[in-house]
């Protein structure tokens, strides 16, 4: 398949894709989504083949106007409205039960629906042009999530109709996931809208465990991003948690041939291994935005072995953890 490489100017011809059933790779404010019509089953199968994604992890759709989420959903309660009027546009998916229009290959077999509606201005005319898009992270199944369209260029060219160059995305960690399914607001994804912001807004919503645990063997993913290994490069990541010290003392002492860190800028003047810096101790939102694209240079500089300090589980941050403790497959080494 030739993959087309297109710019914002070409969006009639991404909307014409999607249109006939294809499939396009287009910009959002958190990571490049592969965007397939989410009301044609077909077309939505297209986006698995093309990732290499399991059948039972379901696909987040993605809307240009708040409007739009009522024909999606058989009810929309008081606290639905609220999370919209306050974050969407924005990096926040809201999970709700699905109504008839949903096909089974979206939501993977549940009763519910994922729907986002993203302030990327691409995005939105593309839905705008077309229809509300099933769109998951643009990278092949397992894999670092794109922040770049280079990095959907590495893993999609020649696997899909077309991708849209829009930039580098300022999120750079997929949306924050809420389902309102259930007798109380659960937090199933963190993002760039925190834990504390859904409090601030809807009162208590609690955060499940799989957020920072593995999901439970067999059990249904609920939302993209619980399976048990994701974001994974080929790498070895390991986890290191204990202070800023703590960290350099045991980095230096297991170094070795291959052996890197992702670090602070506090850290930079004490390591004796390669590094890629993810910003300051202090700045999370700078480590969301930067995650992804260190674990793919992972890669690209041969690196065997990359450890990585844990980051406080609040606020960004605990996004930024949920992240590394997937990439890492869970390893974590206590200091």
């Amino acid at each position: 398949m030739e993959t087309k490489l297109l710019n914002a100017s070409q969006l009639d011809v991404a909307a014409h894709i999607i249109k006939n059933g294809g499939v396009v790779a287009m910009p959002t404010e958190t990571v490049y989504g592969l965007a397939a019509n989410a009301l044609n089953g077909a077309a939505v199968e297209k986006i698995f083949a093309a990732k290499g994604r399991p059948a039972d992890n379901p696909l987040i759709v993605h809307i240009s106007e708040p409007s739009q989420l009522d024909s999606l959903v058989s009810e929309v309660p008081q606290k639905a409205r609220m999370l919209s009027d306050a974050f969407w546009p924005g990096p926040l998916t809201i999970i709700l039960p699905r109504s008839d229009v949903i096909p089974q290959q979206v939501s993977a077999g549940l009763d519910t629906v994922a729907v986002r509606c993203p302030s990327h201005p691409i995005a939105r005319e593309l839905i705008r042009l077309s229809y509300p898009l099933a769109a998951p992270s643009a990278n092949l199944s397992g894999s670092p999530s794109p922040t770049t369209v280079q990095h959907v260029i590495d893993d999609m060219n020649g696997r899909i109709d077309a991708i849209i160059d829009g930039g580098d995305c300022a999120v750079g960690v997929e949306s924050t996931v809420i389902t309102l399914a259930g007798d109380v607001p659960r937090l199933l994804r963190p993002g760039g809208i925190t834990h504390e912001q859904l409090e601030a807004v809807i009162g208590t919503v609690e955060v499940d465990k799989a957020v920072v645990n593995p999901l439970p063997e067999g059990a249904q993913a609920a939302s993209p991003g619980m399976k048990y290994k994701h974001y994974s490069p080929k790498a070895d990541v390991i986890l290191i948690n204990g202070t800023e010290q703590q960290f350099i003392d045991y980095v230096n002492s297991h170094s070795a041939d291959g052996t890197a860190a992702l670090c602070c800028s506090e850290d930079v003047g004490a390591l004796r291994v390669p590094y890629e810096v993810l910003g300051d101790i202090d700045d999370m939102s700078e480590h969301a935005r930067k995650l992804f694209s260190a674990l793919r240079k992972a890669d690209e500089r041969g690196w065997r072995t990359v450890y990585a300090r844990c980051p406080e589980k609040s606020g960004v941050g605990l996004a930024v953890y949920n992240r590394m403790v997937r990439a890492a497959g869970f390893e974590i080494i206590e200091l």
